[in-house]
């Protein structure tokens, strides 16, 4: 994975050198975009129209070998003030092998579709801080830990704020997150139930007027049920994110995450790798239309 991170930042960096400077600085912050993993509170003005590419990349389990890459593409409209409609569809490759209580895949297949609703309760612009509630439905067809096949079906909720921590430098945002999901897998015929809790906190800076650099900090806790049942792991992640806008129309965000502690339940290892990825990495490209 030294290898994959040494990528990330190769990037980052041959953005940064081609990225062209503006004459003068953007006037605050436009956070819907410029998180990796997480959520801002803006959802853009009436009227406007978005299509998004979404590419995440999942890798290392406890064992063997694992990579799962999803692809999904997302378009993204504003109806009415303070309110922004999201539908996307989603592919995912799997390489799997020798991973342990995951069969052996490599495959490609389309995973399913999504909706994603956001209501903006508070703009920071006139209260103490940002708030928006989000609300994301989604049905699968393919499990998108193991690839196995099935019918799966989710909400995540995220109650999301943000605040200007120093004006037009300085972004923090917080996101409180609540995940269940039912699935049905087709080959063994059985039913799972599960969910998931957290919270993250992310800080940006802007270094370039059109360039904005900090990190994002992950914890979540899984139980069996959807009702926060039995406690079945915990992880927390950390990784930078970088967020550039290439045009007056088209931006890019690039963002890595890495376990750097957790814990399965029942056990005494350092990483949770049962419930969690060892790596995470995400790149966004959006373009208004």
């Amino acid at each position: 994975m030294r290898v994959a991170a040494l990528r990330f930042w190769t990037a980052v960096a041959c953005s940064v050198a081609l990225a062209p400077a503006r004459a003068e600085a953007e006037e605050g912050f436009d956070t819907e975009h410029i998180f990796g993993f997480m959520i801002g509170t803006d959802i853009g003005n009436p009227g406007e129209r978005e299509l998004q590419s979404q590419t995440t990349g999942r890798f290392g389990k406890g064992g063997g070998t694992y990579r799962a890459l999803s692809q999904e593409v997302e378009i993204e409209v504003v109806p009415l003030p303070n309110f922004r409609v999201e539908v996307g569809g989603t592919a995912t490759l799997h390489d799997i092998t020798g991973v342990p209580d995951i069969d052996d895949r490599r495959q490609l297949n389309f995973q399913g579709a999504s909706l994603d609703l956001r209501y903006r309760l508070l703009d920071r612009e006139r209260a103490p801080f940002g708030l928006t509630v989000a609300v994301e439905l989604h049905g699968d067809r393919i499990d998108e830990t193991s690839g196995a096949k099935g019918r799966m079906y989710g909400t995540d909720f995220t109650l999301a704020f943000d605040r200007e921590l120093i004006p037009n430098f300085a972004i923090g945002a917080l996101n409180l997150i609540y995940q269940p999901e039912w699935a049905r897998f087709e080959m063994a015929g059985l039913s799972e139930k599960s969910s998931t809790i957290g919270a993250a906190f992310a800080g940006l800076m802007r270094v370039r007027p059109n360039m904005l650099l900090g990190g994002e900090v992950r914890y979540f806790r899984r139980y069996e049920g959807i009702g926060l049942g039995e406690f079945a792991g915990q992880a927390l992640f950390v990784g930078p994110t970088a967020y550039f806008q290439l045009s007056e129309r088209s931006r890019l965000t690039l963002s890595w995450s890495m376990q750097a502690w957790g814990r399965p339940a029942g056990s005494a290892a350092n990483l949770d790798l049962v419930n969690f990825e060892r790596h995470q990495a995400r790149l966004v490209f959006g373009v208004n239309f």
